[in-house]
């Protein structure tokens, strides 16, 4: 099983995620299978009927999230979550939060210069075959049957992702729940660079508006990265990829 890397891999995880954003993001790891401090009540009530594991993963996001923060300058200050479990983030400050069985990562950045930010984090294993159809759309699944037999599962998981990534970056600004099929994702392979289109309008955001993304595949994992807004210093990397 292969896949083009995306972003080339430096070698070290941390530095392939950092450099899936703009500098003004500010990343950290953490371990989610080990115990981190819950120093915040505060934080507590998400939690407070979820099984060991997802306590672990939960306090091992938010102590990511505040690594991210303390790299910022930035105080520990509690994270809650809301309602729809996600991250009630302190005034000014936007981020996102992902986590499998081996690995956290939280993508952190003040709003003023960064108004939403999404990141994934997924097994780099194919997707199911029969979860094709609800979660790409025909052109995605066009594109699928396209490429080599032993890449199709693996670009359906990056596909996957892709869609999480932006989920996560756009719902801060619309709050609004989407199905798979209200995105579409371009992906070039050549750059690790990606488009997730709306193909319906939200707040914020009009039908065929777009999302510009970036992914890796470093340490049997996928990672994808977007941010509502680039920054100027990415402004000669980016290009808008080619449609399938």
């Amino acid at each position: 099983m292969s896949m083009h890397p995306g972003t080339l891999s430096t070698g070290c995880l941390e530095d392939d995620i950092a450099a899936l954003f703009a500098p003004a993001v500010s990343v950290a790891m953490t371990d989610p299978s080990a115990d981190h401090d819950a120093p915040f009540e505060e934080e507590g009530a998400a939690v407070a009927r979820a099984n060991d594991k997802r306590r672990r993963e939960f306090r091992a996001g938010r102590a990511a999230a505040r690594q991210a923060m303390q790299e910022m300058g930035l105080p520990a200050m509690p994270i809650p979550a809301d309602e729809s479990r996600a991250p009630v983030w302190p005034d000014a400050i936007t981020g996102s939060i992902s986590h499998n069985d081996s690995l956290c990562i939280a993508a952190v950045a003040e709003r003023r210069n960064v108004p939403g930010i999404g990141i994934d984090i997924e097994e780099a294993t194919p997707l199911d075959p029969d979860l094709f159809p609800e979660i790409c759309t025909l052109p995605e699944r066009a594109w699928l049957s396209l490429q080599s037999e032993d890449t199709r599962g693996l670009l359906g998981k990056l596909i996957f992702s892709a869609k999480e990534c932006a989920y996560k970056c756009q719902f801060p600004l619309s709050r609004t729940f989407l199905e798979f099929h209200d995105l579409e994702i371009t992906a070039d392979l050549e750059t690790g660079q990606f488009e997730a289109t709306f193909m319906r309008p939200v707040p914020g955001f009009e039908r065929r508006a777009r999302l510009y993304g970036r992914y890796v595949v470093a340490e049997g994992q996928i990672i994808t990265a977007i941010t509502a807004e680039q920054h100027p210093s990415l402004a000669a990397q980016r290009r808008r990829v080619s449609y399938w």
